[in-house]
């Protein structure tokens, strides 16, 4: 997370709080995935207990003025994931960035996205495929024989190491392996291993959920076409960016 603050980027995913706050998220989900015309009564505003005080906090500036409407939902979600997710850690954030950059020019910074500035600090260690493929779970009808995961981990073979250290960034939020190997690799709430699931159609990307180190991948239906998506969202897209 504090790499996201230092580079300037979208905090989090909506469905990075599925460990954080279960019903909070199924009530964004329920948002997001339907129609609120004439349904919800919002407004750009959420209420914080302070000391015992229940107050009115503004999401943007006029947020009082501003209805939730089913035109700017996606906004108003973004803005509830970001005061959720950072609700109670904003002076400790501000304070290590702050921190962070008496020691290291913000110019120099600039330069990264948060995933490339983890790599810069944690270094680039080099990934046991064998290890990582021998702790690797599979769902919704993946296997390890499956066609689909064996061009997958030939698609992983033929990345070079930095690719494979953004490729465990996209799908964990880290590029960091744990002394222990693959078998210790830790989600939100302990012990998860790296675990691929088959979701999709064959038009998208693939789509991580770092909160449970869990890639979906559609079931492309040839090598080259699995090896160009797989790439775009490793080396492209933004694991935290709102759907």
């Amino acid at each position: 997370m504090e790499q996201e603050h230092m580079a300037n980027l979208q905090p989090c995913d909506l469905s990075d709080l599925e460990y954080l706050d279960e019903e909070f998220h199924q009530s964004l989900q329920w948002m997001k995935d339907n129609d609120i015309t004439d349904i919800l009564d919002l407004t750009f505003t959420v209420n914080e207990e302070v000391f015992g005080q229940v107050t009115e906090r503004e999401l943007k500036t006029g947020g009082a003025n501003t209805q939730v409407s089913e035109k700017n939902k996606k906004e108003y979600i973004e803005r509830m994931v970001k005061w959720r997710v950072e609700r109670g850690v904003v002076q400790q954030t501000e304070a290590l960035v702050r921190g962070f950059y008496e020691v290291v020019d913000s110019r120099l910074v600039s330069v990264f996205d948060a995933r490339e500035l983890e790599l810069v600090i944690a270094g680039t260690a080099e990934i046991d495929l064998n290890d990582w493929r021998n702790n690797t779970e599979y769902r919704s009808g993946y296997h390890d024989g499956h066609i689909v995961i064996k061009w997958f981990w030939t698609a992983v073979e033929h990345f070079n190491n930095e690719q494979r250290l953004r490729l465990l960034q996209f799908v964990t939020g880290t590029s960091s392996v744990p002394y222990e190997g693959f078998a210790a690799l830790r989600g939100s709430n302990g012990l998860r291993r790296f675990c691929i699931e088959k979701w999709g159609k064959v038009t998208s990307l693939p789509r991580a959920h770092t909160c449970f180190n869990r890639l979906d991948l559609p079931p492309y239906p040839s090598y080259s076409m699995l090896y160009e998506k797989l790439l775009t969202a490793v080396e492209e897209t933004n694991t935290f960016g709102l759907e």
